[in-house]
């Protein structure tokens, strides 16, 4: 069966409603307007979580709903609701066609149709019984314990998703997809004396179960969990000055992802409230600094067979040897910026409009080994793993600390350090790359990016690299 006759016996079978009816409202809805799209949605997602040995929660939740949309100008309508009927549906509909009022629009053309498929439609929510996930998380919990006498807590959770959408327009173009999600997280908390320090791991992807049921696989996310718990627990005050850093692979795309990627969304650009508006076709990083955001890696947790406008998804090159060369882009901005949409209109679910996104945003390699990166360094900060950020898309500065980091002293890498702080700015940081590594590779799968309240899941991903210069706050004296 089609992935868009599997979501009809959804939205209209198994709802009551009839397909003909619902076209015309939206068409009458939308009619006069830009653009806009009726967007329905069926998801079923599932967690649990272990902790001290035994089970602290678990939670099953199955949400539908509707989101109608009218677009004119720069000026949207938004009306959405959890009950799937033609009465929610024509109420929304007047809602919406407020923004229209004196205007006369041509509605946009419909996205492109694509016949590709990145990720399998089974749902992972029902492959294995609840009680073969639960004893997973039991697996991991003894296997943690065993590895070192010093683990003192271990905390594991699972959880997955099923998510169907079909997205309808007024000129009756209809977009179906059918969205997998599973995630796999452990903690561990090790001692030593008064001393206690942790270290974290995670994967997942638009997957089934299976992968993480394998002891081959869960037992890496723990020794890598357990490993970083255990660096820390030997590391010292981190240093405070100006010094070079180098940013290791994977997971420290996250920095670019913040402190450069949202500043890259088209709606930013728009309004001309990113720190990167009108810098089409200049040099805004070092030469050799190539960013792309791609939404087409199969199965991975930023991918979308198409976005949540019904847009297929792109590889979209941002930034190509230094020069910024494209903006990721929904329907909406695209067409105001007489752009082309990239595929990044994406909402948290029907109750949220759509709004440029980032996929999965990766910079990639260069022709650097990484033991020469880090032996080009006198004496300077080996970023591995990073926690939170926070960043200022206008001016560009952002704060990030580093989970786990090293000194680097005379081209080595030396003591582990604790709480190094990354202080500077995105377009200017980019600037001092100065050697890039031939390392490149995406996260284990386990980004969630926030913007204006929506959480969406992303990939990020980038090779070793080099800083020149970069603001590094610590606590030793």
């Amino acid at each position: 069966m089609s992935t868009l006759a599997r979501t009809d016996e959804i939205f209209f079978t198994r709802a009551g409603l009839d397909r003909g009816r619902i076209d015309r409202i939206v068409g009458d809805a939308l009619k006069g307007c830009d653009d806009g799209e009726l967007f329905l949605e069926y998801c079923q997602s599932e967690s649990i979580s272990f902790d001290d040995g035994k089970v602290k929660s678990a939670s099953f939740d199955t949400s539908q709903g509707f989101g109608l949309r009218a677009v004119s100008g720069d000026a949207a309508g938004y009306a959405h609701a959890s009950e799937l009927s033609e009465a929610a549906i024509k109420r929304a509909a007047v809602a919406v066609q407020a923004v229209r009022t004196g205007h006369a629009g041509t509605l946009a053309e419909p996205p492109q149709g694509t016949n590709r498929a990145l990720y399998g439609d089974l749902n992972p929510l029902g492959e294995h019984e609840f009680g073969d996930k639960v004893k997973l998380l039991g697996a991991i919990d003894a296997y943690a314990r065993a590895k070192d006498k010093r683990v003192r807590q271990v905390m594991a959770s699972i959880s997955g998703e099923w998510q169907a959408v079909q997205i309808l327009r007024a000129d009756g173009v209809r977009v179906a997809d059918i969205r997998p999600l599973v995630r796999l997280n452990v903690a561990v908390v090790v001692g030593e004396g008064d001393r206690m320090e942790t270290g974290s791991h995670g994967a997942g992807g638009r997957t089934s179960y299976d992968v993480y049921l394998d002891p081959a696989h869960w037992q890496g996310q723990v020794d890598e969990a357990l490993r970083q718990a255990l660096v820390n627990l030997g590391s010292v005050p981190a240093p405070a000055g100006e010094m070079p850093v180098v940013l290791g692979a994977g997971w420290p795309g996250v920095m670019l992802h913040e402190a450069v990627g949202h500043g890259l969304e088209g709606d930013f650009n728009r309004k001309k409230t990113s720190a990167f508006a009108g810098l089409m076709g200049q040099q805004v990083a070092a030469k050799g600094v190539t960013v792309v955001d791609d939404g087409t890696l199969p199965d991975r947790r930023g991918s979308l067979t198409v976005d949540d406008e019904g847009t297929p998804s792109h590889r979209t090159i941002l930034i190509e040897d230094g020069i910024l060369t494209g903006f990721m882009q929904d329907r909406m901005n695209a067409r105001l910026m007489g752009m082309k949409p990239t595929g990044n209109g994406r909402r948290q679910s029907f109750a949220h409009a759509p709004m440029p996104r980032m996929t999965n945003t990766v910079m990639l390699s260069g022709k650097h080994d990484p033991k020469e990166i880090i032996a080009s360094v006198k004496k300077g900060l080996y970023a591995v793993n990073f926690g939170g950020g926070q960043v200022d898309i206008t001016s560009g500065k952002f704060v990030f600390s580093a989970s786990e980091a090293y000194m680097i002293e005379d081209g080595k890498v030396g003591q582990a350090v604790k709480g190094a702080m990354l202080i500077g700015n995105g377009p200017e940081a980019l600037k001092t790359v100065s050697m890039i590594g031939n390392d490149m590779k995406l996260d284990d799968g386990v980004g969630t990016c926030g913007k204006d309240g929506q959480g969406v899941p992303v990939g990020v991903g980038q090779p070793t690299m080099k800083l020149d210069t970069l603001t590094v706050g610590g606590t030793a004296a």
